[in-house]
Formats: C-alpha cells, sequence, structure tokens
C-alpha cells in the first residue's frame, strides 16, 4: 500500500524538516513534494492510521511523508524524481547496504532529466522495532530474510506501473541493492526493459569469506545472530574526499558494524543470485570500479559469463572505487553519460517494441 499527502504547506515543510540533513537530502527539495502520489476520490491507499501515528526515527510522522507500508505493516519512506514533462519511461533505484535513496537525488536528477520518473524507498529491516534505513522502520542491519527487500521493491514497482500503465520499467541498483536488483529480474524477467548496476553485490570477497570465516559466521548467528562484526570503512567508498566526508557525516547512514545474522542474509543471496544468473535474459548494464574492495569485480565477471541475457555490457573503471557515481568528478561524469546514453538506446527499443 502507498501512503502520501497532498503537496501542501504542510507537506513541504514536514519534507523539508525530515530531509533537512546538508550531506544528503537539503538540496532541490522544494520539488520533492510535488512527486508525492495523490490518492483518487473516496479512495485510501495506505492502512489505516492508528491513534499514535507511527513516526519514522527522525521522529516525524509517517502522515506527513510519502511512504510504503509492506506486507509486514512497516512503513517504508519513499522518495520520488518526478520529470518535467510527461514521463516515458519509470526507473526503479535500490540502494546499498547502510545508506539510503537520498543518497541517488544527483542520479535521479539525470534521469529525470530524459524524461524518466525515477522512485526509490529506503529498505526496511526487522520488524517491529524502530531504525530502518535511512527514515524506513526496522533494525539496521538485522533482516529474517533477504527476500524481504525483493518483495517490498516489487510492491513498491507494482504500485509505480498501477499508476503509469504501458511505461517501460528499468532498475538500477548499487552494491547490495545490485543483489536486490538481480533477484527482483529474476523472480519476474519479463517486466523490465533493463538493469543497470553499479558495483553490485553478486560473488562474496574471497579474503573475506574463507570457508573458516563462513563456518564460524555460521555458529555465532546460532548464538550470538545481533553480534556486530566490523564497519564499513568509509575511505573505500570513494577516492573524492568530500563524497567521504558527506558519507561520514551523514546521518542516515548506518555507520555501525554489520550483524552476524544479516551476513548470514548476504551470503544466502549470493548464493541464490549464482544460481538464478542463467535465468537474466533482459538487457543489462553493469559498471564496476576494479580495485573495489567491498563488491569484487570477480561478480561482474561471473554475470557477464553466466547471464543468459544477449545485450550484456561491462564497463570497468581501472582504479576508481566502489560508489562510482560519487566517485571523483571525471569517473562520476562518465558514469553518468554511460548511464544516459544506454538507458536512452534501450528505452528507444523498448518503445518500438511495444508500438510495433
Amino acid at each position: 500500500m502507498l501512503g502520501g499527502v497532498l503537496p501542501g504547506r504542510r507537506a513541504k515543510r514536514a519534507l523539508s524538516l525530515s530531509l533537512g540533513f546538508p550531506s544528503t537530502c537539503n538540496a532541490g527539495f522544494p520539488w520533492a513534494c510535488q512527486t508525492v502520489h495523490r490518492m483518487k476520490s473516496g479512495q485510501s491507499s495506505r492502512m489505516p492510521e492508528e491513534s499514535s501515528p507511527r513516526k519514522t526515527p527522525q521522529n516525524v510522522s509517517y502522515q506527513d511523508l510519502p511512504h510504503l507500508v509492506n506486507a509486514d505493516g512497516q512503513y517504508l519512506f519513499c522518495r520520488y524524481w518526478k520529470p518535467a514533462t510527461t514521463p516515458r519511461g519509470l526507473v526503479f533505484v535500490a540502494h546499498g547496504a547502510g545508506e539510503h535513496c537520498c543518497r541517488y537525488d544527483d542520479l535521479a536528477q539525470m534521469l529525470t532529466g530524459i524524461n524518466f520518473f525515477v522512485f526509490a524507498h529506503d529498505h526496511v529491516f526487522r520488524f517491529p522495532s524502530t531504525v530502518g534505513h535511512g527514515q524506513s522502520e526496522g533494525d539496521r542491519m538485522v533482516v529474517s530474510d533477504f527476500h524481504v527487500f525483493v518483495r517490498d521493491c516489487l510492491q513498491h514497482i507494482d504500485l509505480m506501473k498501477k499508476d503509469h500503465p504501458g511505461l517501460p520499467v528499468f532498475l538500477l541498483g548499487h552494491s547490495m541493492g545490485g543483489a536486490i536488483a538481480i533477484l527482483t529480474a529474476c523472480e519476474r524477467p519479463n517486466d523490465f526493459s533493463g538493469m543497470v548496476l553499479i558495483s553490485p553485490l553478486v560473488v562474496a570477497s574471497p579474503d573475506v569469506a574463507t570457508p573458516i570465516k563462513i563456518f564460524a559466521a555460521k555458529i555465532l548467528n546460532l548464538v550470538m545472530p545481533n553480534l556486530s562484526l566490523g564497519s564499513v570503512d568509509p575511505n573505500v567508498i570513494s577516492r573524492d574526499r568530500s563524497e567521504v566526508e558527506s558519507y561520514t557525516l551523514d546521518p542516515l547512514v548506518y555507520h555501525g558494524g554489520m550483524k552476524v545474522s544479516f551476513v548470514i542474509q548476504l551470503l544466502n543471496a549470493i548464493a541464490k543470485i549464482e544460481r538464478s544468473l542463467p535465468k537474466l535474459t533482459l538487457p543489462i548494464l553493469v559498471l564496476h570500479g576494479s580495485p573495489d574492495k567491498l563488491c569484487d569485480i570477480k561478480g561482474s565477471y561471473l554475470l557477464m559469463d553466466t547471464a543468459s541475457s544477449q545485450d550484456k555490457t561491462l564497463k570497468v573503471y581501472d582504479e576508481a572505487y566502489h560508489a562510482l557515481h560519487k566517485e571523483v568528478p571525471e569517473v562520476t561524469a562518465s558514469v553518468l553519460m554511460e548511464i544516459r546514453t544506454w538507458i536512452l538506446q534501450k528505452l528507444s527499443a523498448a518503445e518500438e517494441a511495444r508500438h510495433s
């Protein structure tokens, strides 16, 4: 179910307050509330509100924010980037572990500039805790089943497809979001016109996922599933120092350690991805930095070798780090241009196929 409010003064004020973080969400938001879905007269698109309205971890009522209520009754903060003219296609963005969808504003604005309607949400974690990714509910770095991410994405995509029937739909995922996008595409192999993957999680790092470490993680998961392991070193995110600082200071980014139970879910997802890669038949663009220390580029090579798609492209950046869309300016510009050129080509092909 999709919850939201009409774009009025109260909504604009609440949205700007809830997203008033200078490192990520402050720029360009006067128009953000214009993209909240309007509800048809006499029709509610969210669950009945409780006597005490649910609030984000930042203590803002979900009544004042665009949100999704998933199958478990959890509230997910949503973000929409609407083009100035009639959209030609839809792009769903799946963010990476520990971050949030507002970090994709630059990428989304590039896509709206070529008439795509871009949408995303902060992934949720385990109910009934109150802290999830960004402004969504759930324990950070805890999830009972990785498929919850896929299920929620499909729910959001189906809602947007209902509102915009007939438009081509594309997936875009970064890091863990790449794993989510892959599994989403495998679950609905005929629903998407293409998929863009930025530094996707496809295989476990050989340095981290040794047989001994995997065995130890499985044992720990039985006795101490919420034990926190090492946190992400922000210096391996990007070579751009301003981006590293932005990531480090962002209050919506999770900076704590990864839980043992979450590591197990990631390993399960990786195993499922490796089994599912042959099911991928849609056009795919993969962009990856060769020295990436968070998601091994071997996974992207495996995807290229294993996916059944006849239209797949891998672009390797020899010195770039993990977040290619937030790298040094020349890399980021190249990445955005690659995505722009590729997705316009696939959009034209999808439009021709629809009208033929």
